[in-house]
């Protein structure tokens, strides 16, 4: 019997295009607990713990903003903008990831397991201004 043979082409194709990630028009970078953080309207930031003060529904006003971009134009600060205010809402408390800590040492087969949970404030960015 006869066989059939196909052959088969492979059409070349450009390598698929890196997806650029969305960047907001406005946003806003703040210090907060002393780390930075870049935010825009309507974005759920995990902060440093705030006060105890502070309870669900409250405004939270971080007036530490090193930076403001509207889209068109940047104001960066020295090492704060003047007048410049992010305004959010308070959402409450929330636990970090659980980090296990192994300590051991050698040749005497002892260890120890301790482990941490960090503590974080969720606030919700209302403004900008």
């Amino acid at each position: 019997m006869a066989r059939a043979t196909t052959t088969k082409t492979t059409a070349k194709t450009a390598p698929a295009a890196k997806k650029e990630p969305k960047q907001k028009d406005e946003f806003a970078v703040i210090l907060s607990g002393g780390k930075q953080y870049v935010v825009s309207v309507g974005d759920i930031v995990d902060v440093e713990l705030l006060p105890k003060e502070y309870k669900e529904g409250d405004v939270v006003e971080f007036d530490t903003v090193l930076l403001v971009d509207n889209g068109a134009d940047a104001t960066i600060g020295t090492p704060y903008i003047d007048g410049a205010k992010v305004k959010a809402i308070y959402q409450g408390e929330k636990k970090g990831k659980k980090l296990q800590i192994v300590r051991y040492m050698a040749k005497s087969n002892r260890d120890r397991k301790i482990g941490h949970r960090q503590h974080y404030s969720r606030v919700k960015i209302e403004s900008l201004v």
